[in-house]
């Protein structure tokens, strides 16, 4: 995939006490009851998410500059728009590491456009031009699917924006799908998320502000493990402990784990550090890989044979229960 991981954050750093919102051991995946007032969860349906992610993936690989890039972006475009999003489409021209001019859009649906608290809910959509996995023994100059590797994220945020229609919460929401995020390489930290660094520097609307954000990375494999990733760790580490203890209560805790990810070059790297939001990212790391990231990654094997809708479900219950506490002040 785009993250270049045996960069790790060796150097201490304080941690932010937490602050107990209740006691909701006996939450439910589709109600969370805290002590300051109640705030209603709707639940979230995984079968519609798995079929946002089967219609990114029939497209088949988008790669800058392909038809299905192309037909995928307006697809993004239009859900968001149906679901009553007011989108943004910021087109925009990086180079690559190999020296190629490539044409990005980031697609970002904002919901109360206008409300002046705003949380950021971001994906990458675009997917790799090559299976260079060092442990991918097949042709490696193949495009990936990217079932898991982009769409499983995009596919949560859609569901969870066809929710907001129908669920209108007292908060600003963007929605961001970030381009050209996977065409790196791992020699070039910064070859990584130049989608996410064109935002960063160059906002979709003048003088934004956000108080946090949410990246979703490869969320929807059988089995997943989401560890505590280390910039997270140390941009946000408020945010990140408080959704990973929500989820614990939410009986998620097998999904989301209080290990230590390692540190990540992904797109909530650049917006930490450029865009100066503290965002988190969720990101499937398994135990004992050979790569730090699990087997279908940057292979032909990301299709949707690897998506389970458990997986999609857990990660989106998850989210929704975070968003809607978060609008309330409650998370």
């Amino acid at each position: 995939m785009q993250k270049f991981s045996t960069f790790y954050i060796i150097a201490s750093f304080l941690l932010f006490l937490l602050y107990s919102c209740s006691d909701d051991q006996n939450t439910s995946a589709a109600s969370v009851t805290v002590s300051k007032s109640p705030v209603t969860i709707p639940k979230f349906n995984r079968d519609s998410s798995y079929n946002f992610v089967a219609q990114q993936v029939a497209f088949g690989p988008r790669v800058p500059g392909s038809e299905a890039h192309k037909l995928c972006a307006n697809y993004l475009k239009n859900q968001l728009e149906t679901f009553g999003a007011e989108v943004t489409l910021q087109n925009f021209s990086a180079t690559a590491f190999d020296g190629t001019t490539l044409d990005g859009t980031n697609i970002i649906g904002s919901f109360n456009p206008k409300h002046p608290k705003r949380l950021i809910l971001a994906a990458h959509w675009d997917t790799r031009p090559f299976s260079d996995s060092p442990v991918n023994t097949s042709n490696s100059n193949e495009p990936n699917l990217g079932a898991d590797d982009g769409a499983s994220g995009v596919g949560i945020w859609l569901e969870v924006a066809r929710m907001l229609k129908d669920n209108p919460i007292d908060l600003g929401i963007d929605i961001i799908f970030f381009d050209l995020e996977d065409y790196g390489e791992n020699s070039n930290e910064n070859s990584w998320g130049l989608g996410s660094q064109y935002w960063s520097s160059n906002f979709h609307v003048k003088n934004y502000q956000a108080e946090a954000g949410i990246l979703l990375d490869m969320v929807g494999a059988k089995n997943a493990v989401f560890p505590k990733e280390q910039f997270s760790a140390y941009f946000a580490p408020e945010l990140l402990n408080r959704i990973w203890k929500l989820a614990q209560r939410m009986g998620y805790g097998n999904y989301f784990s209080n290990n230590n990810g390692g540190a990540i070059t992904d797109d909530h790297y650049f917006v930490n550090t450029i865009a100066k939001i503290p965002m988190i990212d969720v990101i499937h790391r398994p135990i004992n890989s050979n790569t730090g990231f699990p087997a279908h990654w940057h292979t032909p094997d990301d299709n949707l044979d690897i998506i389970d809708t458990k997986t999609l479900g857990a990660v989106g219950q998850v989210m929704v229960a975070a968003i809607y506490r978060f609008g309330q002040g409650n998370l």
